[in-house]
């Protein structure tokens, strides 16, 4: 006898898509950092020290600051594996944001804030360039650990960009 499967069950696993997906929020990328740093140590408990987040995830995903997250746990090291653990993006954020979100004051900060927001980006990126650029070295999309989709927006042309290691794999 044939069954029907309900729409309500959980896919099998052939069918089963794991996605982890982290918010942007600029400084507070420090958060989802907590967070997947205390996942990552409860699965090292049951697998092992070298057990990493990437091993775990079909695709992960962050837009903003949730985009370099997702870079830190799947660029891969000379031994292909994951080159940063999660508990390091605390450390990361801890040691950078500073110059990565400068704060300015003004006496008019909320005038101040509509106007950049009208002129373009927020913050330079030129700092967070040259970081990322020490840390992640010549890594490539197409390198990664496993699947990765990171939303992004052109400001020149004012619409949504994907980068997606499914495009160039």
């Amino acid at each position: 006898m044939e069954t029907t499967r309900s729409p309500h069950q959980p896919p099998d696993d052939e069918n089963l898509v794991t996605v982890l997906s982290i918010d942007g929020g600029g400084i507070r990328g420090i958060i989802p950092g907590t967070i997947l740093a205390f996942l990552e140590s409860e699965l090292q408990k049951l697998d092992g020290e070298d057990a990493r987040l990437a091993d775990y995830f079909d695709v992960i995903s962050g837009t903003s600051t949730g985009g370099l997250v997702t870079a830190m746990l799947t660029a891969p090291n000379e031994r292909n594996r994951p080159l940063f653990a999660a508990k390091d993006i605390i450390a990361f954020y801890l040691d950078n944001s500073p110059k990565i979100f400068p704060q300015k004051w003004t006496p008019f900060a909320a005038a101040s804030t509509l106007v950049k927001a009208l002129k373009g980006p927020k913050y330079d990126g030129k700092y967070l360039h040259s970081i990322v650029k020490e840390k992640l070295g010549e890594k490539r999309l197409h390198e990664t650990l496993t699947n990765v989709v990171i939303p992004t927006f052109d400001i020149k042309y004012l619409q949504p960009a994907i980068f997606s290691s499914y495009q160039v794999r």
